[in-house]
Order: structure tokens, then sequence, then C-alpha cells
């Protein structure tokens, strides 16, 4: 058997090759304790789902690229994230949401982040690691 439906989803966090940065991570770390428990559980639950959740929870951006969509009182978080092969999801950005319309800055820091990656796929982090 090729594909092993049974296999659990794992959550990566993408490492910047160039500086060795891993900004999704770093994001979260700056949180409140309760926006950052927030954003976990948000995270678990993408896995939960195998990288695939309806809005208002996620929504689909560009390329590959998807946005989990993590609100905690006015503060609106997001994570650009892709899924891969071998039932990985990748965390390729995240930033801190203060328009109606996902800047492009941020769409195109994501795409940045997804080239790299593509070039680098070893560089990623594991969850496990947090």
């Amino acid at each position: 058997m090729i594909y092993n439906k049974n296999k659990d989803y794992k959550v990566y966090y993408y490492r910047n090759s160039h500086n060795g940065k891993v900004p999704v991570f770093e994001y979260i770390k700056k949180l409140s304790l309760k926006e950052r428990a927030k954003v976990f559980k948000y995270i678990d639950f993408l896995k939960d789902n195998k990288g695939i959740l309806d809005e208002p929870y996620s929504k689909y951006i560009k390329d590959k690229i998807r946005e989990l969509r993590v609100d905690f009182s006015r503060n609106r978080h997001r994570v650009f994230y892709i899924i891969v092969i071998e039932r990985k999801i990748i965390l390729l950005h995240a930033f801190f949401k203060k328009t109606i319309k996902t800047p492009k800055q941020e769409i195109n820091r994501a795409l940045d982040n997804f080239e790299d990656y593509k070039i680098n796929k070893s560089l990623v982090k594991y969850e496990k690691e947090k």
C-alpha cells in the first residue's frame, strides 16, 4: 500500500533558509498566553481535520496557500499554511490583520516563504519542538 490512510497529519513550521528564523513560531511566542493558547488550539483543530477547514476558520488565498483565521476579541491573527504530501501541514507566515482585505504584502511574504520551502524542504521544524 503506497498511501496510508491511517497516518495522522503533522504540523511543521517553515524555517527561513537565509536567516534560520521560524516566522510563525516567533509570531506566536509574542502573543499573550490566552491568545497563544487559542492559536495552538486552532492549529490542533486544523491538524485533526486534515488541513481542511471551511470558513470562518480557514480561507483559500492563492496557489496552494490557505489562511487559518484566529480571532481573539478584536485581535485578528492570521496564519498562512500549505498542505503537502506525506500529510504535512506547513505553517508559512503569521501576522496581525488590521484591515478588512488581506494585505498583498502579507500574501507575497507567504508566497516567498512557500518558494523558499520548495527549495529547502529539509529546513522545516516539526511541531513537537514547541
